[in-house]
């Protein structure tokens, strides 16, 4: 069963495109959801949905919080991402 990966991004951060590029690196499919900096209906839903984290990347496997970008590096460190195939 392939898992849902959502990836909350802003254009000039530079951890969200390290993120998507070691998930594109490893073949993983995603969804990159773009949050302005203004946007504070965005802002205000990501701080719920991850428990008051307020920072991108914010990464998301089936609906749960993975975490932002080191997390990811972690993850990938541990299994090269293949528990996000």
């Amino acid at each position: 069963m392939t898992k849902k990966i959502e990836v909350y991004t802003m254009q000039t951060c530079p951890y969200c495109v390290r993120a998507k590029e070691l998930l594109k690196s490893r073949g993983i499919e995603f969804k990159e959801i773009l949050v302005g900096m203004d946007d504070d209906a965005a802002w205000e839903e990501l701080a719920k949905k991850s428990n008051g984290m307020q920072t991108v990347p914010q990464i998301y496997r089936d609906g749960k919080i993975l975490g932002g970008y080191s997390d990811l590096a972690d993850l990938d460190a541990k299994d090269g991402l293949n528990s996000l195939k």
